[in-house]
């Protein structure tokens, strides 16, 4: 026991340390917590709980084991207060049924204090009003409210035999009338169980039920029908129900009782309360249709405190303080503690700064020179420019704002209502020299400025140098400048400006043409590689060949097996994925990129007791293969699948393939693949009886055969479908799915799914292996969306798993390098490199809402001024690289020009 002791004090310490590091980990808080409830230290008990709630709302298992030890200890009448405040702290957390009828069934134990039976009364009010619409607990507050009243009114009887007075007589006739109006409203809503309650009126009441009541009953029992399959469904469903609490939110949407839909989301987001999406739903019902001040903010801040990581919440929080008129140092506090939540990518810090600016200007007098509030806006911006700098740019290694957004609106705020264009261009100088020169754009947004608030010699300055930068889509930004010049130009404007753009365009084309020429020698240098390559295999047959010796018969025999030893002859094995030392110039792809004809992993010769096969085996495949030949309608490519990966020393083949694949319809024909001396090849076809039992057996595929992660995938003729790729790895952000490293070689599937499934609903686990089935310490988790996967990626990342420190992150598979063909074009940039992220707090999950396409090179610009660049800056041939924006189209531009 001593020892227990020690060791339980040992791990409180080490939680506790957690703590120091990571105040915000919700799971040490719970660990903690249940550890010193073991220990029996309630002093630190408290204060562990204490510090919880302050930080994150507590459920309602806590709160109530929280509320029964408070209530233990504070026995004495001085120390109620105490624990009705903190009942008030927990009524506020989530709409819990249970946690207000223990408030109320406590409030009855001090209603023998002055005022006492007002207070019941008014917090079973509150309860009802809170929770008395939940359809399945509902009922529980309900008949504890009827029990208290039946209670005062025993006291408020007189005893049998004696008459009562006429104030015991106004006494009883209140009682019974409050209780006669509890049963009325509790029938008029639609609750489980109601004919219970009605029977129990019928009963009770004296003169029956009124002819109002009957109507109000029935008016509910039929809205309880209409809700009772979404009740259902709630109760036989899996947590978290998401589904099930969506389809009822919307039918109470239809409905349209602002009551019952407010009850639904609180039901569902007591299940469900790190659902950023749910909450989102919920708060934008409240500002749009309610608009009730105090419901409206108090749920925006319970969202923020659950969900603090996502910004929609903050930015929506922040919106509605503003529209409900909350004063200047509310709104701020609520900014500095956005800031401080941790967002999950860098264009999040964007998003908040910009909505925080957006208050300030709106807060402005811009008919005044100065101002309090026009200083504390440039102060703003300032700050915000600092904060993406530092703090954005070493947490997540990209500033967020690539197109510098912030600064663009400054400016537009010094032109238009500072009336201060010195400033604007003092900002538009500093955006060009973060790498935006080269984009025509952003010239145009300039000029576009400098048009509506500048004047023209700055325009002008600004066309030249937009013209000597730009190297996405010169011909434009030459355009806007001969237009300028044929309406304000003199014609010595108008010869420079001609002679410049000519030089410039001229210098662009004799670029794209050396860039044309570098991409046409590459794609020749590839195609002489291939002959090269095709020259060679056909030369290693050729020695093969005479490598066989003088008996022709057996020669042909085995050149006709090497051949004709699949399905057709013109197929090939470029029809399927194969092993990797086999006979065909195809690539397989795997996890771990291109695969050409090397050995697989783990390989080893057959003894030379197996290499031979029986007399009778060697000479099976061949004749069954020639059968097949000769019948060609017994080949059916539709209900075939190709098995590659296997085992070149697997005996009977064929049985263990049956054995496999025999779940997944009934089998026309196993077809292994044997070589001309009868070894098996490791690769072979499955024909079923028909094509529905395909897409069952390509769900076997990687199942593990004897140590080795077997390969299933369609049969088809890559002569007929060149472009047939089995493997289609996805190249973009899959949001849903993380990636994780640094995983122990014996972790296994089932262990990992354990570990994954405390932070969301797993749907998928896939440990990466070599092609011999050895683990590489690499895994995806697929979850049920992207919100559990950014939870998974906070939580995770960097924990230990048998000793091993992971590393977790949001699936981004990188581009594949995939070889070109000829006459294919390929970019000329350098691919985007993949950013390096680190823990929580420095933006792992790498979550971006724009697209990798869109994404700048982080190569720094060189030093310009508003844009100005040596004459010598290389163009990209190709269009856009990787980093480069969107490409815009000439309608595009069309509509820049008639804004000017």
């Amino acid at each position: 026991e001593g020892l227990g002791l020690v060791y339980l004090g040992y791990t409180v310490c080490r939680v506790q340390g957690f703590l120091s590091i990571n105040a915000f980990d919700y799971n040490c808080h719970v660990d903690l917590i249940k550890l010193l409830k073991q220990e029996g230290e309630l002093f630190r008990l408290r204060k562990a709980r204490q510090k919880m709630s302050e930080l994150f709302p507590l459920t309602e298992e806590i709160w109530l084991d929280w509320l029964k030890d408070e209530i233990r200890l504070t026995e004495e009448e001085p120390n109620r207060e105490k624990v009705y405040e903190l009942f008030e702290r927990a009524v506020k957390d989530y709409i819990c049924p249970d946690i207000w009828l223990e408030y109320a069934q406590y409030s009855i134990g001090g209603m023998g204090s002055p005022g006492g039976i007002d207070r019941v009364r008014s917090i079973f009010e509150r309860a009802v009003t809170a929770v008395g619409l939940h359809m399945t607990k509902g009922q529980m507050v309900w008949e504890a409210y009827r029990e208290f009243e039946n209670a005062i009114l025993s006291t408020v009887q007189p005893p049998p035999g004696r008459i009562p007075s006429r104030e015991e007589q106004e006494m009883l006739k209140t009682q019974l009338e409050r209780i006669h109006t509890l049963f009325r409203r509790q029938l008029a809503i639609p609750l489980m169980d109601m004919e219970g309650t009605y029977a129990e009126y019928e009963e009770w009441s004296e003169h029956g039920v009124p002819e109002t009541v009957v109507h109000q009953y029935k008016k509910a029992v039929q809205q309880m029908e209409k809700c009772k399959p979404f009740e259902e469904a709630l109760m036989v469903a899996e947590t978290p129900k998401l589904a099930e609490y969506q389809a009822y939110i919307d039918f109470e949407l239809k409905e349209g009782d602002p009551a019952r839909i407010q009850i639904t989301f609180e039901r569902a987001l007591s299940e469900n309360c790190l659902v950023p999406d749910m909450w989102a739903k919920y708060t934008t019902y409240l500002d749009r249709q309610l608009k009730f001040k105090d419901l409206v903010l108090s749920t925006h801040e319970r969202a923020v405190r659950n969900c603090p990581w996502t910004m929609g919440l903050w930015k929506s929080y922040l919106l509605a303080l503003e529209r409900h008129g909350a004063d200047h140092q509310t709104v701020s506090d609520v900014f500095e503690k956005a800031l401080n939540a941790g967002f999950i990518q860098a264009t999040d810090y964007v998003e908040i700064w910009q909505a925080y600016l957006d208050y300030l200007r709106r807060r402005v007098d811009f008919s005044k020179e100065s101002s309090k509030e026009l200083e504390e806006l440039r102060a703003a911006f300032s700050r915000s420019l600092d904060y993406m700098k530092h703090d954005v740019e070493e947490r997540f290694g990209e500033s967020g704002d690539p197109s510098c957004i912030i600064m663009q609106i400054w400016a537009r705020i010094e032109a238009l209502h500072c009336k201060n264009m010195q400033k604007a261009r003092e900002l538009w100088d500093s955006i060009m020299t973060k790498g935006n020169a080269k984009y025509a754009n952003m010239w145009l947004e300039y000029y576009n400025l400098e048009r509506s608030y500048g004047d023209s010699i700055h325009c002008r300055k600004a066309l030249h140098r937009a013209v000597q930068c730009t190297s996405d889509y010169p011909e434009h930004v030459c355009e806007v400048l001969l237009s300028f010049e044929r309406v304000e130009g003199s014609l010595e404007d108008w010869d420079f400006a001609v002679q410049k753009t000519e030089t410039r365009l001229n210098r662009i084309n004799e670029q794209r043409a050396k860039a044309a020429e570098k991409e046409a020698n590459l794609a020749r240098q590839e195609d002489e590689r291939a002959e090269q390559r095709r020259k060679a295999k056909v030369e290693k047959k050729a020695q093969k060949k005479v490598q066989k010796g003088t008996r022709a018969g057996e020669k042909r025999k085995a050149e006709q097996d090497d051949y004709q030893d699949e399905w057709n002859e013109d197929a090939g094995p470029k029809r399927h994925r194969g092993n990797a030392d086999q006979p065909t110039d195809e690539y397989m792809e795997t996890e771990t990129g291109l695969f050409g004809k090397a050995t697989p992993p783990g390989y080893k010769p057959a003894p030379p007791a197996t290499k031979k096969a029986p007399q009778g085996a060697a000479a099976s495949a061949p004749s069954a293969h020639r059968q097949n030949e000769d019948n060609p309608e017994l080949r059916n490519d539709n209900s075939s699948v190709f098995v590659s990966n296997l085992a070149y020393t697997l005996e009977e083949p064929e049985a263990k393939l049956r054995t496999l694949f025999e779940t997944c319809g009934p089998i026309k024909q196993i077809r292994p693949i044997f070589t001309g001396k009868g070894s098996f090849r490791g690769y072979g076809y499955i024909q079923f009886e028909s094509p529905v039992s395909v897409p069952e057996a390509l769900k076997l595929d990687r199942r593990d055969v004897e140590g080795r992660p077997v390969f299933v995938s369609p049969c088809v003729d890559k002569n007929k479908n060149p472009d047939f790729k089995v493997f289609k790895y996805n190249t973009m952000m899959e949001k849903h799915k993380i990636f994780i490293s640094g995983l122990p070689f014996s972790c296994t599937k089932e262990q990992l799914a354990e570990i994954s499934k405390n932070h969301g609903t797993v749907k998928e686990v896939r440990l990466v292996t070599y092609r011999s089935g050895k683990p590489k310490g690499l895994a995806y988790v697929e979850f049920a969306d992207e919100t559990q996967a950014s939870q998974a990626v906070l939580k995770m990342d960097g924990i230990e798993v048998e000793g091993n420190k992971i590393s977790v992150a949001i699936s981004n598979p990188p581009r594949r390098n995939t070889i070109d063909k000829p006459g294919s074009s390929r970019p000329t940039g350098d691919a985007m490199p993949r950013q390096v992220y680190g823990a929580r707090g420095k933006g792992r999950t790498q979550l971006s809402m724009l697209p990798r396409s869109l994404h700048r090179q982080s190569v720094p610009a060189g030093k310009v001024e508003n844009g100005s660049a040596a004459d010598g800056e290389p163009a990209s041939a190709a269009g856009n690289a990787a980093g480069e924006p969107k490409q815009l189209s000439n309608s595009d531009f069309a509509k820049m020009l008639l804004n000017m």
